[in-house]
């Protein structure tokens, strides 16, 4: 059995058409929506509506920590559209709407897919097709492994859209229980896993799957989200804990065989 697994593509929908190429199936963890490239600043939702000068300053105070000054930055320029008479609640969904529609008619069957921070996860039903199948605090069985998984990220002073609580995001992770493959968008809040060398932060990870992988112990937890991070993969309690990479960036998947 061969699996493919990617995440954070961010729009990078001509890798993704051939991500699944070799594969039984192919597991993505969620971001797919690309508001912003770090890595070059003229692409996403962001630099489409105010420009690439713009988008590198909100880089800059963003990888300060310069939050509250990014949010002036940002409230500045939404007002600025605002004062157009267009919705900036609109603007948003029609530009992800766009991505959405493009990301997955490019997912093969099957897909089995879960959300990341950034994700709209009330859009997901519009586009997911029969043989993409999304799952959030839920169990699935692929070639006799059982996977879990968990969507979304939590709280952060960067406010994405799919963020919730500790409580809410533990209450996913119990809801799953003892699976081969735990498969989630944030990783375990261990450092070296968290830590973005290139953003120099620390990411949030969450104590809740650490816990579980402890008690639990699957064979593998899987996650993203850190696009860069100090230490890729590391053994706990058993479990192999694999950052499968930063797909937007690689176009590579991570290859899961049995």
């Amino acid at each position: 059995m061969r699996v493919h697994v990617v995440s954070d593509v961010h729009g990078n929908s001509r890798d993704l058409a051939a991500a699944g190429a070799g594969a039984d199936a192919l597991v993505c963890l969620g971001d797919l929506v690309l508001f912003l490239d770090y890595a070059d600043h003229s692409r996403g939702i962001f630099p489409d509506l105010f420009g690439t000068a713009n988008a590198d300053a909100l880089v800059e105070l963003r990888t300060a920590r310069r939050f509250e000054e990014a949010r002036a930055l940002g409230r500045r320029l939404w007002g600025e559209l605002d004062r157009t008479g267009v919705s900036r609640e609109s603007v948003i969904e029609g530009a992800v709407r766009r991505q959405y529609a493009e990301l997955f008619a490019a997912f093969p069957t099957p897909t089995y897919a879960t959300y990341g921070n950034v994700d709209i996860p009330r859009l997901w039903p519009e586009y997911a097709g029969p043989g993409t199948t999304v799952l959030d605090g839920q169990r699935v069985e692929i070639g006799g492994r059982v996977f879990g998984f968990v969507g979304g990220g939590l709280t952060t002073p960067m406010r994405t859209p799919y963020e919730i609580s500790d409580e809410e995001y533990a209450a996913k992770i119990e809801a799953v229980g003892e699976v081969d493959v735990l498969c989630t968008h944030i990783p375990p809040d261990v450092p070296e896993l968290c830590y973005d060398t290139v953003a120099r932060r620390f990411e949030r990870g969450s104590a809740a799957l650490l816990h579980a992988i402890r008690t639990t112990r699957p064979r593998y937890s899987l996650f993203g989200h850190v696009h860069q991070p100090l230490v890729r993969r590391a053994r706990i309690e058993g479990t192999e804990c694999v950052n499968v990479g930063h797909f937007n960036a690689t176009g590579t998947p991570y290859v899961l065989e049995w």
